[in-house]
């Protein structure tokens, strides 16, 4: 199975020759433009509530917290791009005013580009959760893929939010599923996480249960 690491690797070499093209391609398209500026907003909301999780101390709780969001992330990813097949839409077309399309359009930039948030600051989680869903790869292609010929991320202040997942991605590789580097650290990672839960358990204590005619 293909790590995370390998795959956003690829990805991203052949974005950034995307992005390169679609810059020299002239984008007049008013509705896209009000669109950015609604993709900010949004994206400040993204990067607050990582904010939040980074500075959760619990690590347990992080792992807990990123694998509900990646199920959920890649499934408004799945529905929408069935939405957006069926529409026939593509992502160079003019901004979609249909709603139906416009909201998968926009849940496809916006879960695709979050994502990428996640995997840069928590790549072992990252890790932990998407090499046991062998359906994300190919969702993660594609997503990646339909945000570069968007015209979403040219010239805005989250230009570089696509290409910064390269770094993420060398690294992942370095310590990718097959090395022993890495296998250690998961290793390490769950004996940490045992003996975590099992402080809360002595910490909590024994339960002492009494009966009605005792009350």
């Amino acid at each position: 199975m293909r790590s995370v690491g390998a795959v956003v690797l690829a990805l991203a070499a052949a974005a950034l020759s995307s992005a390169d093209s679609d810059t020299h391609r002239p984008r007049h398209d008013s509705n896209l433009e009000i669109y950015k500026r609604l993709f900010e907003t949004k994206r400040k909301d993204q990067l607050n509530a990582l904010k939040n999780l980074v500075e959760l101390n619990d690590i347990n709780q992080q792992y807990k917290i990123i694998d509900i969001m990646l199920k959920g992330l890649f499934k408004v990813l799945e529905d929408s791009r069935q939405v957006l097949v069926a529409a026939n839409m593509q992502p160079d077309d003019p901004f979609p005013m249909d709603d139906k399309i416009k909201e998968a359009y926009s849940h496809v930039v916006e879960n695709t580009a979050f994502f990428g948030d996640v995997a840069l600051r928590f790549p072992r989680i990252v890790h932990h959760y998407y090499d046991r869903n062998t359906d994300w790869s190919g969702l993660l292609r594609w997503g990646l893929n339909f945000c570069n010929q968007t015209g979403v991320f040219t010239g805005g202040a989250h230009q570089h939010v696509l290409t910064l997942v390269r770094p993420a991605a060398a690294f992942l590789l370095r310590v990718s599923k097959k090395s022993e580097a890495f296998q250690k650290i998961l290793r390490e990672e769950e004996k940490r996480r045992r003996k975590e839960e099992k402080r809360k358990e002595i910490r909590k204590g024994p339960r002492i249960s009494r009966s009605r005619n005792e009350l």
